[in-house]
Parts: C-alpha cells; structure tokens; sequence
C-alpha cells in the first residue's frame, strides 16, 4: 500500500491529463461504434443535384448589361473561405425601382417606375447548381458548409466580385442512398404562397430559373 502511495506521488499533473485524455478517447471510440452517437457519414442520407440562388443588392454599374452570364461558371466563396467553380443556371437584373401613385386611376392604385436617382444600382438574382450535395437532415452541404437561405457569399469572374447572400435553396434531383428508396421529391422545401397572400416579383419565379 505505502508503494503505491509512494508511486502516485511520483506522477505529475502532465501525466495525469494525458491518462485523462485518453480513457476519454476511449469511451468516446466505443460510444460511437455503439451507435450511440452518430458519425458524419452516417448523417448523410443521400447526393443530389441542387440549385440554390443568390441575391446581390444595390450592385453598381455603369452598363445595363450583367457581368455574370448564364451558362458560365462563377468562383464562390462561402463565409469568405474559397471553394470551387460552380455553374451558373440563370441570372436576372432589374434596375432599382420606386412606388408612386398610379397615374392612370386603373385598378392598382400604385405602380413600380424606374428610379432615376439610384441610376446605377441593380438588384440580381442568379441561379447556381450544384451536380453533387450532399444532403442531411439539416440540409444541403457542399464544400462543408450548410447552404441556407440568409448565407453570405461571394460570387467571382473575371471583371466582377459581388457579396450576396442565398435567397432560396433546392433539391432539383434526389439521389437515393444506397439500399434505400427516394427521400426527397423535386419540391422547394418552402411551402406554396397561402391563396390572396401579395405575388413575388418576378424576379422570384423560382420554378423557371431552377428547371
């Protein structure tokens, strides 16, 4: 008894953290092959192809034409951590607009005008897919990180860089896991408008931009 006594005072603070770290090492291994908790491979259900869409606000220029083309490719960064090349499906541009009173008395008492003093600022959407998400129960992933709506990223090509952020995200082609049948059908996770709810721009039309 004394030598053991003599033993454990001859081992330091340093020593005991190491033996601490791995028992804990220990029974988190065999928590986990337990099923206990679940591995990231295992929260994935399936792979998909999905299309998600950027909104870009107050984009200044001095050309009514977009620097981002359809059918191009765009670098993103995604919480200002590059990741890769994705493809451009679809991009709409409007300029800025104003409410005024319709001048016509017809059956909408305001219309949307041009406004000339913010002659150079545009709003754009542009549509991106991605061949291979993968798809868990809190969404799609790529390059690691969750694409939700309210994202920052940034969207580069040759003669821009523009900050936007995700203002719809879609499963466009479901992938069953393997073994297993179909989890998610072609529907945008958002549920329909409520009938007399007010129309989005159409700008918005997300069926059109994403098939």
């Amino acid at each position: 008894m004394e030598k053991l006594k003599e033993l454990l005072k001859e081992v330091n603070t340093t020593d005991w953290i190491i033996v601490g770290g791995i028992v804990l090492a220990l029974i988190v291994g065999v928590l986990t092959f337990s099923h206990f908790r679940q591995t990231a491979d295992k929260q994935i259900e399936a792979t998909a192809t999905i299309g998600f869409q950027v909104f870009l606000r107050g984009v200044t220029l001095t050309t009514n034409e977009s620097p981002i083309l359809p059918n191009s490719e765009t670098f993103i960064t995604i919480r200002n951590v590059p990741y890769t090349n994705l493809k451009v499906a679809d991009v709409r541009m409007d300029s800025k607009k104003t409410v005024m009173p319709n001048p016509r008395n017809g059956k909408e008492p305001f219309v949307m005008v041009d406004d000339y003093s913010q002659a150079f600022l545009y709003d754009m959407v542009v549509t991106i897919i991605v061949d291979k998400a993968k798809i868990t129960k809190d969404g799609a992933v790529i390059g690691g990180n969750k694409i939700k709506i309210g994202l920052p990223v940034t969207l580069e090509g040759p003669s821009y860089k523009l900050n936007g952020t995700v203002s719809d995200v879609r499963i466009l082609q479901p992938t069953a896991p393997q073994g297993g049948q179909p989890q998610y059908g072609q529907q945008a996770p958002q549920q329909a408008p409520q009938q007399g709810a007010p129309a989005q721009p159409n700008v918005n039309k997300q069926e059109e931009n994403m098939g």
